[in-house]
């Protein structure tokens, strides 16, 4: 199947490596409008070319999801350029782990939590104004296997993607309530193998050296599948998301881990 998202506008956050990136290629493949954004002004406009040449559309914009100013323009400059705005994936988030809680400092905790949690705040106040006058759309927002459950070492960042799980849900009933034709739901990816494995810092303060995480060897050991996901796995659940085929679908989420969140398997030699 071609052109899931034919003729749709969507904005990506965080479009500018990992699951943003796989994300913007797909959605962009499918027939959709992106407008890529993300702090990255390297690999952002590389990701626009990339589209742009394998005959897509999609445009880059320098957005640090943390400002408000900046999403009312760019907002703003999406609805000016493409004149609709059908899909919002809330896509950008950090990780910060620390041995303990009590070695977390206040500085990253609020850090983590901007980026996370007031970023996809922010998305959804002003994006959905442009939803509504398209009639209608798509809302996901990007939590992980880490806003279902706990994990050691990384209990802020639990704490914002089990806010954005449940902050989907509330907005799903909002809209509901609207009855303005969007949908909402967030996405749950387990152990995938981007990036951000190489972008963790793991001592208090943020201060420490990147994590040596080998998101495969972890994958291994935690995971019944027995492997680490890819970025474009995750996209494929997020264009579904986006797409009409998931035209009953609110308020829920899509987990896709490998099985991590079912449960545990003792492999037969």
């Amino acid at each position: 199947m071609t052109g899931q998202v034919q003729g749709k506008v969507a904005l990506v956050t965080g479009g500018a490596s990992g699951i943003g990136e796989a994300v913007s290629e797909l959605l962009a493949r499918e027939g959709a409008s992106v407008a890529v954004t993300d702090v990255d002004d390297l690999r952002g406009p590389e990701v626009v070319a990339r589209i742009r040449k394998a005959g897509g559309e999609a445009s880059f914009w320098h957005h640090d999801v943390t400002s408000e100013e900046r999403w009312i323009e760019v907002v703003a400059d999406v609805m000016n350029r493409y004149g609709r705005l059908d899909v919002l994936v809330s896509n950008a988030g950090i990780g910060i782990s620390v041995p303990s809680i009590t070695e977390m400092s206040l500085a990253d905790w609020r850090r983590q939590t901007a980026i996370n949690l007031d970023g996809v705040f922010l998305s959804v106040k002003h994006c959905l104004p442009a939803m509504r006058k398209t009639g209608g759309g798509s809302v996901i927002m990007m939590s992980s296997l880490a806003g279902l459950r706990g994990a050691a070492g990384l209990s802020g960042y639990c704490a914002t993607k089990g806010g954005v799980r449940l902050f989907a849900k509330a907005i799903a009933m909002e809209c509901a309530t609207f009855g303005d034709g969007i949908r909402v739901n967030s996405v749950h990816p387990g152990i995938i193998d981007t990036p951000i494995w190489g972008k963790i810092p793991t001592e208090a303060g943020g201060s420490g050296q990147n994590a040596p995480i080998d998101p495969e060897e972890r994958a291994k050991m935690a995971t019944p599948l027995g492997r680490a996901g890819e970025a474009a796995e995750i996209a494929q659940g997020v264009l579904y998301l986006a797409s009409d085929a998931s035209r009953y679908v609110t308020g829920t989420e899509l987990v896709i881990d490998g099985g991590m969140n079912a449960g545990g398997v003792a492999r037969r030699a």
